[in-house]
């Protein structure tokens, strides 16, 4: 548990200890932060340079570079941000705030005249602004405060202008206003309108933070890309409790579906990546007609090692839809140390693939009779899908025969290949995995295939094509939890900039977390579907 959310002791020798330990982690952040901004610094410096030598003959090879070192560095003022905002509250557990460190940002400038302005006025309660709270007299105006925040609906930007008028007592000297409104990050200008549309532009319609402000520059909104890099940060930090309670709940299922991708992670300097990976573990019971809401858990980690998928695993049991990666193999143990054990289930559009690639390649008359008897399959399937459990297993008492059939076939014919030959692979392939390829007929709970994962990664497909997708360890755990909201949003019928800018709107307004559960996308339908095209 952090300090800053630790409970504060009583005994004053504990406390004063307690205090000196805040002190020591809010230092260490304090480091962390400094470390962060000289590499920033280094970062521009390095972009300048390329920028001056970027209409050379190599130039495209130079934009290319300009173009990593600009994703690297939007990522690194994200992760500045984000710690920023821990070390503040650790500072604020034994009221140092006054000690934390600003780093260099650009100076404010106002916000661009050009945009529609709308006043909210907040008047003081208890009709505070004609009755004197202290002696019951009358009150007079005495001037106001104005904050302007930059706001977003579909399509513009526009200005809110929070105008709180000040009022004197005229028979005393009592003065009245009403307190600054809540806004989701502090000392920000952005509101959760602007922040949603900024997280969703990034990590849904994948556009990096300098192009986006180079977008927001053309239309008269001068944004630079270390101001959206602290807003994207923030915006992580306080969502990082909706996002740990989205994966609590997927791994609370019967069943879940998993796939993960490479990520290429830009490394430190000039041009030079290296792969992470971005798992997935998504809840949907929609298939089968269960009750439960459907939900995705997303992870990043630096590389494929079996310890990711069992640490993400830890308090799982049931039944794991994935394909052959052997980093499962572990988890499928029912003797290893946890309660319970994890039950494999395969994936027939793995192993149909695998015939499809030697199909397109030889047109093996083999490999065609292999599709042809998976497809008989899957005709089954598609009179199963979305039906009752009980309505699915009647439904494949006709797959069981197909499938020993399948088997019989498969064995009979592997032992007369080559051994190097891929049909042979796809073969032993499918054959070592029967009883996981199998689990389906008996247990309409479960799919014949792991679709709905594979479904869950077409995004990052996209992205990977549109950029490279994390410019650092920390960027791409940053892009796992917003694609853990954005998804589940997607996944219960929400429009993920309208779910965002709703929860963003209730943390802002002091949301307590041990409600976090009324923020879950599930818990949001009525409010956020309204918004949906």
């Amino acid at each position: 548990m952090s300090l800053a959310t630790a409970e504060l002791p009583t005994d004053p020798a504990e406390l004063r200890a307690f205090a000196l330990a805040c002190q020591s982690e809010l230092k260490v952040a304090e480091i962390s932060v400094q470390l962060k901004a000289l590499e920033i610094e280094k970062l521009k410096f390095q972009i300048a340079k390329l920028r001056r030598m970027q209409f050379g003959r190599s130039s495209e090879r130079i934009s290319r570079q300009i173009e990593q070192l600009e994703f690297q560095l939007e990522e690194l003022e994200s992760g500045s941000a984000e710690e920023a905002a821990k070390a503040e509250v650790e500072a604020q557990v034994v009221d140092l705030a006054a000690a934390s460190r600003e780093r260099a940002k650009p100076k404010r400038k106002p916000l661009p005249a050009h945009l529609p302005r709308q006043d909210v006025v907040h008047q003081p309660a208890d009709d505070g602004a004609c009755t004197c709270p202290a002696c019951g007299k009358g009150m007079a105006k005495l001037g106001e405060d104005v904050t302007e925040v930059l706001d977003y609906v579909p399509g513009h930007f526009r200005v809110i202008r929070h105008v709180r008028p000040k009022y004197a007592c005229t028979a005393c000297d009592a003065m009245t206003q009403a307190p600054a409104p809540a806004m989701p990050t502090p000392r920000g200008r952005a509101t959760p309108a602007t922040l949603a549309h900024l997280l969703v532009s990034k990590f849904v319609d994948h556009l990096p933070l300098y192009r986006q402000s180079e977008i927001y520059a053309r239309e008269g909104v001068e944004l630079d890309r270390s101001t959206l890099g602290d807003w994207v940060g923030q915006a992580v930090w306080l969502l990082d409790p909706v996002v740990a309670a989205i994966r609590q709940s997927v791994f609370t299922a019967d069943k879940i579906h998993s796939d993960d991708t490479t990520v290429p992670v830009l490394a430190p300097g000039l041009g030079r990546t290296k792969t992470g990976r971005l798992w997935v573990y998504v809840r949907d019971d929609r298939l089968f007609c269960g009750s439960a809401a459907p939900a995705a858990a997303y992870f990043f980690s630096p590389d494929r090692g079996a310890e990711h998928p069992t640490a993400h695993l830890a308090s799982f049991t049931g039944f794991l839809q994935a394909d052959g990666y052997a980093g499962f193999e572990g988890l499928y143990n029912p003797a290893r140390s946890k309660p319970g054990p994890i039950i494999e289930v395969a994936c027939w559009a793995h192993c149909r693939r695998k015939f499809f690639d030697v199909w397109e390649a030889t047109k093996s008359p083999l490999a065609k009779e292999a599709l042809d008897r998976i497809a008989a399959v899957y005709a089954i399937e598609d009179k199963a899908r979305f039906a009752p459990a009980p309505e699915r297993v009647e439904h494949r008492k006709e797959t069981g025969p197909l499938l020993a059939a399948f088997f019989a076939w498969a064995n009979a014919t592997v032992v007369k290949l080559s051994g190097k030959l891929e049909l042979a692979k796809a073969f032993r392939y499918t054959i070592t995995r029967r009883e996981a390829l199998t689990r389906f007929v008996s247990d309409g709970r479960l799919e014949a295939d792991n679709n709905v994962a594979e479904n869950a990664m077409r995004g990052i497909a996209l992205g990977r094509r549109n950029y490279l997708f994390a410019g650092s360890n920390s960027g791409g755990e940053r892009a796992a939890a917003i694609y853990t909201l954005v998804t589940t949003a997607k996944l219960n019928g929400l429009n993920p900039e309208t779910y965002l800018r709703d929860i963003l709107a209730k943390i802002a307004e002091g949301h307590t977390i041990n409600r976090i559960d009324e923020l879950l996308p599930w818990r949001m339908v009525p409010a956020a579907a309204a918004s949906l095209p």
